[in-house]
Formats: C-alpha cells, sequence, structure tokens
C-alpha cells in the first residue's frame, strides 16, 4: 500500500484496469446468517495486474484486502467493491446466487482499492458521507487518470448517488445498521455498527499491522476520534486490511484501538528524534504484539517506512500536535 511513493511519479503510463486472466481468488468468510467478509490477497500466486509497481498488486493485494456484506431476504449491503469490476462482480454474483437481488453499496471511504468495483452497482445506490462524495468528484479526473495513487486508473470512477452528513442509519428487515462517519485515517472514513450483533465494520481506520498514514496534519484527531469510537457500543472489530485467520475466528477486540492509537501516538512523539527514520517497526508495536493486539505480518515494514518518510517530512518544520 505504498500510495505515497506513487504520488511521487511524475511520468507513468496510464491505463484502465484490464481483467486478470482467472477469475479472482476469494475467500467467503460467514461471520453469521446475516454477515459475510470476502477476503484476497496474501498469495503469490494470484496473478498480478502488472509487473510495474502499482497500487493493486503492491498495496491492496500484497497485504490483504476484505469487503463485507450484510444481508437477509433479498436485500444487501454492500461495503465497499474491491479494486476492481471483476472482483465486485464476484462477489455480487455471489450474494446473487444467494437470492439476493437488491444491493446498497456503502463506501468506507475515497481510497482506489475501497471504490475500484463501483461500475458494477450502477443499478444500486451509492452511498458515501458528503465529504467522500466531494472528495471523489474533485479529484474524478485524476483517480481516472491513475495519478492520484498512481496506476491504474480506475475509468469510469462511479460517484456514490447519495450522501449523508456524520451519521445515517439504515435497516434490512428490522436489523439496524449505524453507519457513521469519523476522521480517521482519511477524513471521509465510515464505519459500520451493527448493535444487535456488536459488530464494528472498521474499514481503513484500523489495520493489522499498523494503520497506513495519508493525512498527516489530521494524525492528533484520529488518536482522538479513535478513542471517541471505542466508546461505541460493540464487541467485535472487522477491518477491511487484516489477518484473515483472525477474520475468520470472531475478529478483533477493542485493544485493535489501543494499539492503533499507541502507534499513532509513538510515531508523531518521536517525529524529532535523532534516527528516526531508522525507527524499527518492533520499537512502536512491541508492546502490543506482545498482548496480541495485533500481529506481524511482514508487507507492513514497508507501510511503517512510508509512515516514518511522511510523519517525518510533514513535521521536520512544524511544531508537533499535542496528543492527549
Amino acid at each position: 500500500m505504498r500510495f505515497r511513493t506513487l504520488f511521487l511519479l511524475v511520468c507513468c503510463i496510464v491505463t484502465s484496469f484490464a481483467a486478470h486472466a482467472e477469475p479472482p481468488k476469494m475467500n467467503v468468510i460467514e461471520i453469521n446468517d446475516h454477515l459475510t467478509a470476502f477476503y484476497t490477497g496474501r498469495d503469490e500466486s494470484i496473478p498480478r495486474y502488472s509487473a510495474d509497481y502499482n497500487w493493486v498488486d503492491d498495496g491492496a493485494m500484497k497485504l490483504g484486502i476484505a469487503t463485507y456484506a450484510i444481508h437477509r431476504g433479498d436485500e444487501a449491503i454492500v461495503y465497499d467493491t474491491f479494486t476492481s469490476n471483476e472482483q465486485a462482480q464476484w462477489v455480487r454474483d455471489y450474494l446473487a446466487n444467494k437470492g439476493i437481488r437488491r444491493f446498497t453499496v456503502v463506501l468506507s471511504h475515497w481510497h482506489p482499492d475501497h471504490v475500484g468495483g463501483n461500475e458494477v452497482y450502477t443499478d444500486s445506490h451509492i452511498l458515501a458521507p458528503d465529504v467522500g462524495r466531494h472528495l471523489m468528484e474533485t479529484l474524478k479526473d485524476k483517480i481516472e487518470q491513475g495519478e492520484a495513487f498512481g496506476p491504474p486508473g480506475i475509468k469510469p470512477l462511479v460517484l456514490p448517488d447519495l450522501a449523508f452528513r456524520k451519521r445515517a442509519d439504515l435497516y434490512l428487515g428490522d436489523l439496524k445498521v449505524e453507519l457513521h462517519n469519523v476522521n480517521i485515517h482519511s477524513p471521509d472514513s465510515l464505519v459500520i455498527l451493527i448493535p444487535a450483533d456488536r459488530i464494528l465494520l472498521a474499514g481503513d481506520t484500523l489495520e493489522d499491522t499498523v494503520t497506513f498514514m495519508v493525512e498527516f496534519g489530521d494524525l492528533a484527531e484520529h488518536v482522538k476520534n479513535l478513542k471517541k469510537m471505542r466508546t461505541l457500543e460493540f464487541d467485535r472489530i472487522y477491518p477491511n486490511h487484516g489477518d484473515p485467520e483472525v477474520i475468520a475466528k470472531g475478529g478483533y477486540s477493542k485493544t485493535f484501538i489501543d494499539a492503533t492509537v499507541d502507534y499513532i501516538t509513538k510515531m508523531v512523539k518521536r517525529a524529532k528524534s535523532r534516527d528516526y527514520l531508522e525507527g524499527k517497526l518492533e520499537e512502536y508495536i512491541g508492546a502490543s504484539m506482545k498482548k496480541q493486539w495485533i500481529s506481524l505480518y511482514e508487507p507492513y515494514r514497508d507501510v511503517h517506512r512510508d509512515n516514518l518518510k511522511g510523519v517525518y517530512e510533514y513535521y521536520k518544520k512544524r511544531k508537533l500536535p499535542v496528543i492527549e
């Protein structure tokens, strides 16, 4: 997920996202009778989109990525559309084979690995926070041309047709689904709370091994909002980027949030330290690993190195924020 490196590419071959020669490899995880996870990646046998460095292969697929469907009867709420139309169509076909005919897509945030298959749902409502709709509309040309996070471009980028501010509720029969816009990871991040299950679908607000940092100026706000999110009434957490075995075995506990708060806090508070850029991942997450709040997945070393570089560059001439 080394998006920031791709931001620095001045010249790149812009190409639309062609289909893989093989159908997507997908792990289906039935969390309960109305919540299904779809997981792909962390598998070197999956054909690459391109031999060149790109956000699909060297980001989402390398780290592993999940989307979720909440379903009852013939209706489903689909949380994100993966990186491509091929992956999104696989999920839609799977749900259709279960008798689902009506779909509502809810986007966790605007980053391309979460909206890449929106075109598959042009006959359905696509919902996002108003800030997310605005970001996608503003950046539409760059996303389509592969200039936002580098290639591949997503063309056409299908925008949300419905938006809300801060909070919205959806229902599948009597099952309440709460949508919360939280400024964590991205200002348009949307997490889903299913009160009856005491489950939180966390999008990219939480990642195992570590969070991927983009909005460096908002890191103190992210910590504050993570602590606020922890007060919501849920017991289990399911992220979009996490360990598939943990997802299959019941998800993460609230200590997942504590691990993320600890990592961000250390990253910011140490940013003026000598040899900051040489900081080892274990120095930042060792305590959380020992408590088994998170695990070490080796590709996240690259994410950590990029986080160090991004935080250092942003704050080297700025005052560090106070994190409480």
